[in-house]
């Protein structure tokens, strides 16, 4: 049995950021990464839009709004320090109907609680700035980005290589924890057959699958996380430089989704997207069709009912650009007019991991869970990859 003084669960991200703010606290631990992959953010962090968001939305004073603030400074001087891809080309979030008004006065209210100095535009404006973008009225958040998330992550893993002994291995996946007195055994399968190792303290990044991994260790766990899959599409090439900024609706504030936004890429490319769409197993990239464990996973339970009637508006139209490109596009035209499902090209899905209470209430902010020799990262919501550093420090600060 290989023994470690701590073992984290999950190189996406996250557990790319604990490795690295380990490794600067205990220099001389030694430290395994595990993940079931066979590459470091193969899952949420690798398949997200790469926006660098600066907290427009979040409560002032919630985990969600303090990690974003903190995360956006330090996302970026991290790609300052180390040439990783970004770009600080501010985010404009447009009203299309007069409805939508008093909405975006609130949420422009709330950028200004969260210190993020909004600049509040109007329709002439607006066309002057973006010419292909069509709004009643809107605001500016110049903090906002975008970046490679891949490449911070990776580049978080070598820093923490750099500092302490890192072993990664990928491929390992964790099915059981049996926390002793002076230890955690972490049990993975693996190409060669079940390996344990030893652990001195567990920490689970795991993301969509962090529930799972509570309730083998045999921890209370009142909460599940669900898989709402964003379908995205890149734009064909002339709507590369559709616009200069990052295009977001302003959203409905009884549902619970940002809405299809327009996004610039690193690699100067554009995607609409995402929709959400609860998927049919924790890992159903696409189409409906998963094992019957699976169904019976998601669906098997009260709470997942409760919940979509709850949102059962927000649900049939989500479910509706999922099914039509047509309705898709026109979710996209409404400020970005001539913009057609023929302009819609394949792109990869994500899967966006989402706590829900046993009552089918969405939990919107971070949710820990603990043992003497274990920390759960129990529910790590958008904008998660933003504020990995942030959350890192706070996961850390709970250890020691």
């Amino acid at each position: 049995m290989s023994a470690y003084d701590f073992v984290i669960i999950g190189a996406g991200i996250i557990g790319a950021a604990v490795a690295n703010e380990l490794s600067q606290k205990r220099p001389g631990a030694k430290i395994l990464l595990l993940d079931k992959a066979s590459q470091a953010a193969s899952q949420q962090t690798g398949r997200n839009s790469g926006v660098i968001h600066a907290g427009v939305y979040y409560p002032p004073g919630s985990y969600k709004a303090t990690f974003c603030r903190q995360g956006l400074e330090e996302t970026l001087s991290l790609c300052k320090q180390y040439q990783l891809p970004y770009e600080q080309c501010g985010k404009l979030l447009v009203a299309t109907e007069d409805n939508e008004l008093p909405a975006m006065e609130a949420l422009f209210a709330r950028c200004e609680q969260n210190a993020l100095s909004p600049q509040m535009l109007t329709a002439n404006r607006i066309r002057q700035m973006e010419p292909n973008i069509r709004a009643q009225g809107g605001f500016l958040v110049r903090q906002t980005g975008i970046t490679d998330y891949k490449a911070v992550t990776n580049c978080l893993l070598q820093l923490a290589k750099a500092r302490a002994s890192v072993d990664i291995k990928f491929n390992h996946k964790v099915v059981q924890l049996v926390e002793q007195s002076d230890s955690v055994n972490v049990v993975a399968s693996s190409p060669a057959g079940e390996k344990v190792y030893q652990g001195g303290f567990v920490i689970n990044c795991a993301g969509i699958f962090s529930d799972t991994l509570i309730r083998s260790q045999g921890l209370a766990c009142d909460f599940r996380m669900l898989p709402f899959r964003g379908e995205y599409y890149r734009l064909t090439e002339k709507y590369n430089q559709v616009a200069s900024h990052l295009i977001y609706p302003i959203p409905d504030p009884a549902m619970p989704f940002l809405g299809v936004h327009l996004t610039k890429m690193i690699g100067g490319y554009t995607t609409v997207g995402p929709n959400a769409i609860l998927a049919t197993g924790k890992e159903v990239y696409e189409g409906i069709f998963s094992s019957q464990s699976q169904w019976l996973d998601i669906f098997g339970k009260a709470d997942i009912w409760k919940l979509l009637w709850r949102f059962r508006k927000s649900v049939l139209s989500e479910l509706r650009s999922s099914l039509s490109k047509t309705y898709y596009a026109k979710l996209v035209s409404r400020y970005c007019p001539g913009i057609t499902a023929a302009d819609f090209l394949p792109y990869r899905a994500g899967i966006r991991a989402q706590a829900v209470d046993q009552n089918g209430n969405l939990i919107h902010d971070f949710k820990f869970i603990s043992s003497p020799l274990s920390l759960h990262v129990g529910n790590a919501p958008s904008p998660a990859a933003t504020s990995a550093i942030p959350i890192a420090r706070e996961i850390v600060s709970r250890i020691f």
